[in-house]
């Protein structure tokens, strides 16, 4: 009896270091390994005492690390902050910038600039967003700091969170939710908070990142990042409360703020699907969906956050839908929602003027890598939406081609003008359809 009982807790021992062996292997596949070793990583998957790691700050300015938190920043590009260092003038003083972020942050020098803020205009809108532009060289020391910290909160992260997470993504999350309905999960708690970003309390999220980080130096730099100044035009001042616009920490410090309602859904029951703020709770019945909304309602008050009163509400998928990251669900079958074709239209239309100067074989060569992009995301959709959008382009195409031939502006067509330029004259030149690669991979599917 003894010598069975010897060998099952010795087969779970096994078991045990196996899982952890493979969960190493996977934080391997993308952690910074100029930081990570595999004694860390082995901490890492196996605990370390207390829950909380010291001395990491000598991570952060290790110049291997510096080093390729710029490749990461180059390969993201984006414009200068406020001291108008370009990606290409850093590159150019690359070795020497390092070297200086690397001293700065060993003797505790080191201070974020400003934040730059630009208006870009809205898809579909008149009015503009704000987009935060932080400095190139704080966006190299946010990305070795996050190079750092990143893998400690990812192995507490809850598994339906799928936003700005290694090996994680969009598609992942659309995937969840159609399992979900297929389920007959149809009762939807479309939720959304007001503001998210910008009204994280931040000595509460300062507790939730104390949970697990001891270093005081890597602290007050997150601190130095949740209090760095915006500037835009001449006017400075320091937000009061949420992440740093723009930052490279920002949608870690976001996920790390909301892990505690993922997990609290979980252990509920709550089939809670997240990505970012983005979140949709999916039930069996009306009355799970309004204990599930009670559930939230309450946390996100306690969080000092506030749900949108007009967005956040209870929908049947059969009946109302709900739109997800880009789609909208409503009847059994997915449609990209309307804000999701209009960006593309509008697209389109700044590649189709009438009046293009280019080739027909450029314009659809400059066509097609916007096609291609949005099909693959939007593929899933219910097959009328690609007929229509390439009737549409096609159109568009038809309108550029009377123009030139015979000098005139009309969106109606003659029995002449579709002989003249039929579908399959734009196929011939290369132009990507939407419905027919939609039936060629239908066509695909069923054979396998």
């Amino acid at each position: 009896m003894q010598e069975d009982h010897a060998n099952l807790k010795g087969s779970t021992l096994v078991k045990n270091n196996s899982k952890q062996v493979e969960e190493a292997q996977s934080f391997s596949e993308w952690v910074e390994r100029s930081v990570w070793t595999d004694r860390m990583l082995a901490a890492l998957v196996s605990g370390v005492k207390g829950g909380k790691w010291f001395a990491l700050i000598d991570k952060v300015w290790r110049l291997e690390n510096l080093t390729a938190a710029w490749k990461q920043v180059k390969s993201n590009r984006g414009g200068a902050g406020v001291d108008r260092q370009t990606l290409r003038w850093f590159g150019q003083n690359a070795e020497k910038e390092l070297a200086k972020l690397s001293r700065e942050l060993q003797a505790g020098t080191y201070t974020p600039l400003p934040v730059r803020r630009a208006w870009i205009e809205k898809s579909g809108s008149k009015e503009k967003r704000p987009l935060g532009i932080p400095a190139v060289r704080d966006r190299v020391v946010q990305t070795a700091l996050r190079n750092v910290i990143e893998p400690i909160f990812e192995q507490s992260f809850h598994r339906e969170s799928y936003g700005f997470r290694p090996k994680r993504g969009c598609k992942d999350a659309l995937r969840k939710v159609a399992s979900l309905l297929k389920d007959e999960n149809y009762w939807v708690v479309d939720a959304d908070i007001k503001g998210y970003f910008d009204n994280i309390p931040r000595e509460q999220l300062m507790d939730k990142v104390r949970e697990h980080i001891s270093d005081g130096r890597v602290l007050r730099l997150i601190e130095a990042y949740l209090e760095q100044q915006v500037m835009d035009g001449l006017e400075t001042w320091t937000p009061e409360a949420g992440t740093p616009q723009g930052a490279v920490i920002s949608p870690l410090l976001a996920n790390i703020y909301l892990n505690q309602l993922d997990h609290l859904m979980d252990e509920k029951g709550f089939e809670m699907v997240r990505y970012a703020d983005d979140f949709v709770i999916l039930c069996k019945t009306r009355e799970e969906a309004e204990e599930a909304l009670a559930v939230v309602t309450q946390w996100i008050t306690e969080a000092g956050l506030t749900l949108h009163p007009v967005k956040t509400k209870i929908v049947n998928e059969d009946t109302d839908g709900f739109e997800f990251l880009g789609y909208l669900f409503k009847g059994g079958k997915r449609f990209p929602r309307d804000k999701s074709l209009r960006k593309l239209k509008d697209s389109i239309r700044s590649k189709t003027h009438r009046r293009n100067g280019n080739s027909m074989g450029e314009i659809i060569k400059s066509l097609n890598s916007t096609l291609r992009g949005w099909y693959n995301y939007f593929k899933h959709s219910y097959k009328t939406v690609f007929q229509g959008v390439d009737g549409w382009i096609r159109r568009r195409l038809r309108s550029i081609l009377v123009l030139r031939t015979q000098g005139i502006s009309r969106w109606r067509f003659t029995h002449e003008d579709h002989k003249r330029w039929p579908n399959a004259f734009f196929h011939a030149l290369g132009l990507f359809s939407l419905e027919l690669t939609f039936v060629a991979e239908c066509q695909s599917r069923k054979s396998t």
